[in-house]
């Protein structure tokens, strides 16, 4: 991604679609505010034409002030701001911060979650503008402007904080790779008015008593009944809701011995659930039958696709609790964090109801699991 742009009163440009007929003034623009790295005439005509692609210009008085180019990925939740510049004569007058905005609402239009972009590790001015929009480094690539530059990866998740929608229940952040499921109970367990002392130790002791998985690498998650049946163990009334019967994430796991355990384990944990009586649906919760569950007083931990939350390759539990303002209230036990790295304290998130739907839903058997949780 590149940047450029120089303070005087704010101005509201007219934004707007580009169209074939800017593709000249676009030109001049990129040759002006670019010395190298700039978009051909063969590329913006096919960014103005392209599905994929979200090309915005910003005029004020007839003339063009600058562009903003988002490109989107099928199959992902996730943005990338391509370009953006201002023309000079515009720049410190909020020209930049006008048209990121456009560019974050193009992203969410295409249901995108994230918006990522590189920008010149020189680019100060730059590095301003995204750090006050909520942009966040994710990585550095070395040598990659055509003047040996580095560039900075940012990212920021575009869904709105819930806070501003409903009080959010208390929140535990995980610890480990392998431990969100452990940590959605903790927050059951508070939002049930349980005695929950934060920290790694209840974490792990969760997780001990609910995993099921075994990981290609290392330790693993847990799944719904197990999840479900430690619920149980400490006073609270999960109702299961999956696809299908299981068992479950066999398909991330190569060893035979490994996916063994698995099934026994998997089909242990049904058992268990079983004779404690914990209600069973092998049918997908619906975004209706959810809502209902959250409005009769109940909350839920859903699993979704790791990558669309969590940024990683394996499925993700989520807190759900509640729902508001055609958006689904969750927290993600993925803390976000600080510039030093340290966890930050979630004020929960509004996931788009259609945005939801899709996220939750994951692996090669399409599997849909939903834990309903109502207080003891």
């Amino acid at each position: 991604m590149r940047t450029a742009a120089r303070a005087s009163p704010k101005l509201q440009p007219i934004l707007r679609p580009a169209g074939s007929v800017d593709i000249p003034a676009l030109l001049a623009l990129e040759r002006r505010v670019f010395a190298a790295d700039r978009v051909s005439p063969q590329s913006f005509r096919r960014f103005v034409a392209s599905p994929s692609a979200a090309l915005i210009v910003a005029e004020n008085g007839g003339a063009l002030a600058g562009y903003a180019l988002v490109l989107f990925r099928a199959g992902t939740f996730v943005a990338r701001l391509y370009s953006l510049a201002v023309a000079h004569e515009f720049s410190g007058r909020g020209i930049g911060s006008v048209l990121l905005a456009a560019a974050e609402r193009a992203a969410q239009g295409h249901d995108c979650l994230f918006m990522r972009l590189e920008v010149h590790a020189r680019n100060q001015r730059a590095m301003r503008l995204y750090e006050r929009s909520g942009y966040r480094p994710i990585g550095r690539l070395d040598d990659y402007y055509a003047d040996g530059g580095t560039a900075l990866r940012l990212e920021k998740w575009l869904a709105s904080p819930a806070s501003r929608l409903m009080k959010p229940p208390p929140y535990f952040h995980q610890t480990t790779d392998f431990t969100c499921g452990p940590a959605c109970v903790m927050m059951a367990m508070a939002w049930a008015g349980l005695p929950v002392r934060a920290g790694a130790a209840l974490e792990y002791r969760l997780w001990r008593e609910a995993t099921t998985i075994f990981m290609a690498s290392g330790l693993g998650g847990c799944g719904p009944f197990g999840l479900a049946v430690t619920l149980h163990r400490h006073g609270l009334r999960p109702e299961v809701h999956v696809s299908h019967p299981g068992p479950y994430f066999l398909d991330g796991v190569r060893s035979e011995d490994k996916r063994r355990v698995m099934r026994v384990v998997h089909s242990e944990f049904r058992r268990e659930a079983g004779a404690l009586g914990i209600p069973t649906t092998f049918a997908p919760l619906g975004e209706r039958a959810l809502r209902e569950a959250l409005d009769s007083g109940a909350c839920a931990i859903v699993l979704v696709a790791g990558y669309h939350l969590s940024r990683g390759r394996t499925p993700h539990w989520v807190f759900v609790y509640g729902h508001a303002d055609r958006c689904i209230l969750l927290h993600d036990p993925e803390p976000a964090r600080d510039e030093a790295g340290r966890p930050k304290t979630s004020e929960g998130w509004a996931v788009p109801s259609p945005l939801f739907a899709r996220m939750s839903r994951t692996g090669a058997d399409d599997l849909r699991a939903a834990i309903v949780i109502r207080k003891g």
